[in-house]
């Protein structure tokens, strides 16, 4: 046996963290020295009389010193309890500066929030969400970046995005995702195209064979008609956003496939109408996207709860 642990104490081997007192330990020994009395610690601390005691008797095994002499008048330090004390107020004071860093971090981290979003989740679902995220959050700045899924995980990957969301099929590589919302992508056309009239489903033979007003390449709405067709979508007009397929579509410019969410007003004000289509697979899963093993954290997981409420 070594002369450490003949004499009561614990060897200077192993983790600092088994070796040094926990804060609240500490708290509990300065809040002693001040007021003289180990109920007075309790009170004040929020805890019983018997756990100060239990905690500071764990306290002297762990050192192997005697900390507290108890008696009817009271309680007060030893000599060595005195010297520990003196070095538990500089950890103690070492720990508030620590509280008081951390929750300016938080506060940094919670002053703004970046958003990159694919266009139909920007222009179609964003909005609302973040009204709602403002109500909880007033002093929170966010600001939102719309553009395809690929501009998304690149913007995410780069730093650049707090939190993400994506439309396609699949989940970008480096991003972790869950599932928010399902949405489906129709087939809409003018009133005066001849598709208007048809009784009869598209086939999915027909629909790659007509040249169609489409989202570029990298889009999620353009991964998944591609994929439903094999890759023979052909495209008429290719644009960028979902708001210039729409207005291409209703100025009688050609077939057009969007989002279901895109195209309610048009739809019920006979601006556009929908033609329906058979064989071919047009749902999809809506996705918010962050970096691998990064979930969201403070204003981010607040919009992310949102949206799955």
């Amino acid at each position: 046996m070594s002369r450490t642990e003949e004499q009561g104490g614990v060897p200077a081997t192993g983790s600092l963290a088994h070796r040094v007192p926990d804060l609240g330990g500490l708290e509990l020994l300065l809040a002693v020295a001040r007021l003289g009395s180990l109920g007075g610690a309790a009170r004040e601390l929020g805890i019983t009389q018997p756990a100060a005691s239990s905690r500071i008797r764990s306290m002297e095994r762990q050192l192997g010193v005697a900390l507290v002499d108890r008696s009817p008048r009271g309680s007060r330090l030893t000599d060595a309890g005195a010297l520990v004390t003196d070095w538990a107020r500089r950890i103690v004071e070492a720990a508030e500066a620590f509280d008081v860093g951390a929750q300016a971090l938080r506060d940094r981290r919670d002053s703004r929030l970046r958003v990159a979003a694919s266009m139909t989740i920007a222009e179609y679902l964003l909005p609302g969400w973040l009204l709602a995220l403002r109500a909880q959050r007033p002093d929170t700045a966010v600001s939102l970046h719309a553009g395809n899924s690929t501009v998304v995980a690149e913007r995410l990957l780069s730093d650049e995005a707090d939190v993400g969301f994506v439309e396609g099929l699949t989940v970008p590589t480096g991003l972790d995702s869950v599932v928010i919302a399902h949405d489906r992508l129709i087939v809409v056309t003018a009133p005066a195209h001849p598709w208007a009239r048809r009784r009869r489903s598209l086939a999915a033979e027909e629909l790659a064979s007509t040249p169609l007003i489409l989202r570029e390449k990298g889009s999620g709405t353009r991964q998944v008609l591609d994929a439903a067709l094999g890759g023979l979508a052909r495209p008429l007009i290719e644009l960028s956003s979902t708001t210039a397929v729409k207005a291409a579509a209703v100025s009688g410019a050609g077939p057009a496939v969007l989002s279901e969410l895109a195209v309610g007003e048009e739809l019920a004000m006979r601006r556009l109408v929908r033609v329906p289509v058979e064989g071919v697979a047009l749902a999809r899963d809506l996705r918010a996207v962050w970096p691998t093993g990064h979930r969201p954290t403070g204003p981010a997981r607040d919009l992310l709860s949102l949206t799955r409420g």
